[in-house]
């Protein structure tokens, strides 16, 4: 049997298992058709409540959880010359698991095109005065990326917390949990502290996965009630260059990230995160879909000290999925805008892609946020462009979904290839399914 027909036994294992939240992505794809939004606004606006709702209530436990499990996780390490190597590793992961995603997208955007098919809608004029804009930048660019980072700062920290602004917040933990770290046993209360918040959030959030086939139901429905399918016949090309790009991260980049560095099979590890993966699709927000990524790893095998410490940080910077769509999004506005761009100006845009994707939110929408820092990378602001993002946001819920789903795979990836590294795999457990238990 080969071995692409195993990932699909397994997958098709995972959803099986999870009938009922594959039954509520069904029955929100049928109910957005029979219910479109032009004809039906109430059922829409019914839909769109319910899946605000539920998004709402899982994401209350956002950052309580990223916070106490940093803490716990590199408090758990305790070696600091543990917590450097985890630490270096899961760096030298994502950033080759993003650097693939944005060429794939590059490579993708330059050779479909994806932008032409949109060029007739756009007002000629305009068109005109974006390409001298672009034009006159590449020739005589000024880079901001030294102010971006130095935002990312937190002068001070509950201002960020308030704000749930979460790259500043995980800057911050990361450096009071390294001091925790190395003051020795004094750190006990404080660790305990926030080891009884971490066990109360997961508890909140097997509550709160009760709601997910409902939630994911009402998420899908009030998509395809507002969109439809005619919406594909403008964009077709744009969508279709995401999904090819997506599918190459799954079918190759990650089978091929675990089998270089690590004796984990992709097959099982894909069975496992399953849960994660539908809701991750359902709800298009990482952050929201956290906690049952770390429940999945965890009731699956994987140690609770490496998922503790890798999948927060991975729901909050590793974002390869978004890094990806921006770069075919920003190369289907140029294109559809008439704007030539040299090799030098998309090797750009790809590694702004990875900053902006790196600050985005995991929430849906975010990632059309922070591609105003890709364009303005070449010139441009989303505000010169509304007609071609227009067309973006149309597709925008859709591709949430993708890039998210393919955002949460990766961080198991990795969090499986660390976990591998230092033996920290219950291999009984994860290779047995009927030792597994039940997420939802």
């Amino acid at each position: 049997m080969g071995f692409h027909m195993h990932i699909l036994i397994a997958l098709l294992l995972g959803i099986k298992r999870n009938w009922h939240i594959f039954a509520g992505l069904l029955l929100g794809i049928v109910c957005g058709i029979v219910f479109p939004k032009s004809q039906y606004p109430f059922a829409h606006h019914v839909f769109t409540f319910i899946g605000q709702a539920f998004i709402n209530i899982i994401q209350m436990v956002v950052i309580p959880l990223v916070i106490s499990a940093i803490v716990i996780g590199i408090s758990s390490i305790g070696d600091n010359k543990q917590l450097a190597k985890f630490g270096k590793k899961m760096i030298f992961y994502y950033a080759i698991i993003t650097l693939v995603a944005v060429s794939i997208g590059a490579i993708l955007g330059v050779v479909i095109r994806p932008g032409d098919g949109a060029r007739e809608f756009i007002d000629a004029d305009i068109a005109a005065e974006l390409q001298g804009v672009v034009s006159g930048m590449l020739s005589d660019q000024q880079s901001h990326i030294a102010q971006i980072f130095l935002n990312l700062i937190p002068q001070n920290p509950f201002h960020s917390l308030a704000l749930g602004d979460m790259i500043p917040i995980i800057i911050f933990v990361l450096i009071f949990a390294i001091a925790l770290s190395k003051i020795g046993e004094i750190n006990r209360p404080v660790v305990s502290f926030f080891e009884s918040i971490f066990a109360a959030t997961m508890k909140v959030t097997d509550w709160i996965m009760y709601l997910a086939a409902p939630g994911i139901f009402a998420l899908v429905a009030s998509s395809v009630s507002s969109f439809g399918i005619q919406i594909f016949s403008g964009v077709g090309k744009y969508f279709i260059a995401i999904l090819i790009g997506l599918l190459i991260q799954f079918v190759f980049v990650y089978p091929i990230m675990l089998k270089v560095f690590s004796k984990v099979s992709v097959s099982k590890l894909y069975s496992a995160i399953t849960e994660a993966a539908m809701v991750a699709f359902g709800t298009a927000s990482s952050s929201a879909t956290l906690p049952l990524t770390i429940t999945c790893c965890e009731k699956r095998g994987i140690s609770s000290k490496i998922c503790s410490f890798v999948l927060p940080l991975g729901a909050t910077l590793n974002m390869d999925g978004t890094a990806m769509v921006q770069t075919i999004a920003v190369l289907f506005l140029t294109q559809a805008y008439g704007i030539e761009l040299s090799m030098l100006a998309i090797v750009q845009i790809a590694l702004l892609a990875i900053v902006a994707s790196s600050t985005c939110a995991g929430i849906p929408g975010a990632g059309l946020i922070t591609i105003a820092l890709v364009l303005n990378g070449i010139g441009l602001t989303s505000e010169q462009m509304v007609e071609g993002f227009s067309f973006l946001f149309a597709l925008d819920r859709f591709t949430d979904m993708l890039r998210t789903t393919a955002n949460v795979t990766s961080d198991a990836v990795v969090a499986s290839i660390i976990a591998d590294n230092a033996n920290e795999i219950n291999y009984e457990l994860f290779n047995n399914p009927e030792l597994q238990k039940d997420i939802v």
